[in-house]
């Protein structure tokens, strides 16, 4: 694990103990002990009279090092008694050799003092900090809770309502609300810091200023029954934005038990409750998303070659619609300059005003101020021909999909930009190799495919084709990074990734409505599994125009394995088109409310009437286990073909693209993970006995028999594929 911390000894007296194990000075086993043993001969040594704690190189501590927590990252599994150490040693270590010792220490912070990091600094005596720092405790983001102390310590330092917030939201504040807050006693420039720290330290042990335990202060802390009530409050509203989660809860109750039974009671439970929740499956689910987001800058064959992303600032995008807009918004939020090209004025003018509209809502939420929005607008151009694309190094085309429209488009780039200038399109479906048919530029046509609102949505999708250049792919992954997305490397096929493995949701769904399954009971299964919303709801959100068109690139590429239903095209003729026209699967009121339609039923005999399907009395009466089951196995098994064929480099891609770009609850861990969770053996039966029953719909793939037979992982390495990449 690595790391260490070294002690200096200065004239006045002040030992200064730094935390050091780059990138950002993590707390690992070896830096805990150390630290140890650094404070032990501070206590010791004659010579030192008070005591500063600091980060190496600008950053106090990001907290423990989650290698050592996880133990689930890649299989590779820890031994409990590693994983154990932590708490019990850093309780140890925080309370009885930093809090209780006879020598005042300050905690001097720039950078991050998040987790670990700032549960070590709340055990000093007092904290001074740079404006920038950022303090919080984001555990809960990992599905366990802080475990050296956090839950005790920051309640009694910035009162209740304020620690339950930080806690339960794992957001950090800066260093000015921090002083504000009281968590921090003085804000200083990094200059001033060791300086600062080291006055303090002294003028407590003169007891010019107080000299504080934080796990025994009391005047933050509200009356008991007020404090309860907080509690309560706080229980309530975790649970109705986290239903299925048990971990916000458990932080609750160790933070009342700290309350009400006093703080050595209340470090007790944490240290117990952390080791029952660093096994569970949340953390193991979440520790794999964590992991498996920062794997997606790592492309074997591209990014392994030494390349240097080239630089891009101008960016042209083909299309002011509603993606077109979003794009325009993402990259002007991150210093491109943008120019945005439609047919007519009227479009123009129409792609423009949402941009400005997109931007003008980040002024409302105070995201961003009026100024800045200004400065923003004024990199953005909008034109009605190519004459300005000569010097851009970028376009992204975002028109609709009409593939003769996309290959006119893309000849006449070829024309007017320049040799070396990126062409990018956000098709969500088209294979890219048709859309770049009639060109010559096969090495640098790429797929940008955001996800809608595309400003707001965290993933990108960057499809490479078998002739996209290793170069191309480094720029886009860099351009991803810097507008703040988590881009996913994938091959070329229809529907790419994530429109693939779940263009099975809907019609599995589809399915069990037509054969005797209620339509409102699936989406409540679904949305209680922890979806952002059921199959159904979601369709009327992006409108039946945009899945039909979707659905039917699939129908014509994977015929054997689609279910013809005819519900949505029933629905259409009768001008029901989704949420724009007010009337979908659900009506919605003036404030775009969802409400069940029971017209629905209607629809729904006269598909069964037009498809021959007979009423299956068993789906009727369907569980909620079965709905789900049903309805997600079939995007399992699309997974495992997409992941076989080579689309995809790592299983874990696949999870992040469900989570990112499909709202998979990622405290499941993604699709892959989720399945092997359930077991290879289980999904490739349940998909077998449903295809005996209901058609080759359900039939499990190859890959997925074959996984099943050997016992094995799905997302273990591919051994027999090769790669399409």
């Amino acid at each position: 694990m690595g790391g260490t911390s070294t002690i200096s000894v200065g004239s006045d007296g002040v030992a200064i103990i730094t935390i050091i194990n780059p990138p950002v000075n993590s707390l690992s086993l070896d830096v805990l002990n150390s630290l140890k043993d650094s404070f032990d001969q501070a206590l010791r040594r004659d010579d030192v009279k008070a005591i500063v704690v600091t980060g190496a190189k600008g950053k106090f501590s990001g907290g423990f090092d989650i290698n050592a927590f996880g133990g689930v990252h890649e299989g590779k599994a820890m031994t409990t008694g590693a994983a154990s150490k932590p708490g019990y040693v850093s309780i140890d270590i925080l309370s009885d050799t930093l809090e209780a010792a006879r020598k005042p220490s300050v905690a001097a912070i720039d950078g991050l003092a998040l987790g670990g990091g700032l549960e070590v600094a709340m055990a000093c005596h007092a904290r001074i900090a740079t404006s920038t720092a950022q303090l919080g405790l984001p555990e809960l983001q990992l599905g366990v809770i802080p475990g050296f102390g956090g839950t005790q310590r920051l309640p009694r330092l910035v009162g209740l309502a304020k620690a339950l917030e930080m806690m339960l939201t794992s957001k950090p504040v800066r260093g000015q609300e921090a002083h504000n807050l009281g968590l921090v006693d003085e804000i200083v420039s990094g200059d001033q810091l060791l300086e600062t720290a080291r006055k303090w330290a002294l003028d407590i042990l003169e007891r010019r200023k107080p000299w504080i335990a934080s796990l025994y202060k009391t005047d933050k802390l509200e009356p008991l029954g007020e404090a309860k009530e907080i509690l309560n409050f706080a229980r309530a509203q975790a649970r109705r934005q986290a239903p299925n989660l048990q971990h916000p809860q458990v932080c609750i109750d160790v933070i009342e038990e700290g309350i009400v039974s006093g703080p050595r009671a209340g470090l007790k439970k944490e240290y117990e409750e952390f080791q029952i929740l660093l096994h569970s499956d949340t953390c193991k689910s979440l520790v794999h998303v964590f992991f498996s987001q920062r794997g997606t800058m790592k492309v074997p064959g591209v990014t392994d070659r030494g390349l240097k992303p080239r630089q891009i600032k101008k960016v042209a995008i083909l299309g002011g619609g509603l993606m077109g807009s979003g794009i325009a918004t993402a990259l002007l939020l991150s210093g491109y300059q943008v120019i945005l090209k439609e047919v007519n004025q009227k479009f123009l003018e129409g792609g423009l005003g949402r941009v400005k509209a997109n931007l003008s809502s980040s002024v409302r939420k105070g995201k961003l101020s009026q100024e800045k929005m200004e400065k923003i607008l004024s990199s953005l151009k909008g034109v009605l021909d190519y004459e300005s694309f000569r010097d851009v190094d970028m376009v992204i085309e975002a028109v609709i999909e009409n593939v003769s429209l996309k290959q006119q488009i893309f000849m006449d780039l070829e024309k007017y930009c320049s040799p070396h200038c990126i062409l990018a399109s956000n098709t969500s479906t088209i294979d890219l190799n048709l859309i770049g048919e009639k060109t010559k530029s096969h090495d640098r046509i790429i797929g940008a495919h955001f996800f809608s609102p595309a400003h707001v949505m965290p993933l990108l999708e960057i499809v490479r084709t078998a002739n996209t250049s290793a170069q191309v792919v480094v720029d886009l992954l860099d351009v991803g990074k810097k507008i703040r997305k988590t881009p996913v490397v994938v091959g070329n096929c229809t529907g790419f990734a994530v429109n693939r493995m779940f263009f099975p949701y809907t019609q599995a769904a589809l399915l069990l409505v037509e054969r005797g399954a209620d339509l409102y009971r699936v989406d409540k299964a679904i949305t209680k599994f922890g979806m952002p919303m059921g199959p159904f709801r979601l369709c009327d959100l992006v409108g039946f125009g945009v899945a039909v068109a979707t659905g039917s690139q699939f129908v014509f590429n994977f015929p054997e394995r689609t279910y013809k239903s005819m519900l949505i095209p029933l629905m259409q003729e009768d001008k029901r088109a989704g949420e724009t026209t007010r009337k979908g699967f659900y009506v919605y009121n003036d404030k775009r409310k969802a409400s069940p339609d029971p017209e629905i039923k209607k629809y729904i005999d006269k598909a069964r009437e037009m498809t021959g399907v007979s009423i299956d009395p068993k789906l009727e009466k369907i569980s909620e286990k079965d709905i789900i089951e049903m309805i997600f196995f079939p995007v399992v098994n699309e997974a495992c073909r997409v992941y076989a064929e080579g689309i995809a480099v790592k299983a874990a891609d696949l999870d992040i693209a469900g989570v990112m770009g499909m709202g998979f609850p990622p405290y499941r861990g993604g699709i892959m993970f989720w399945g092997d969770k359930l077991g290879s053996k289980y999904v490739y039966s349940r998909l077998e006995e449903w295809s005996k029953l209901y058609g080759d719909f359900f039939k499990p793939c190859a890959y997925l028999a074959q996984r099943a037979a050997l016992g094995t992982p799905l997302s273990a390495p591919l051994d027999q594929a090769k790669p399409r990449l």
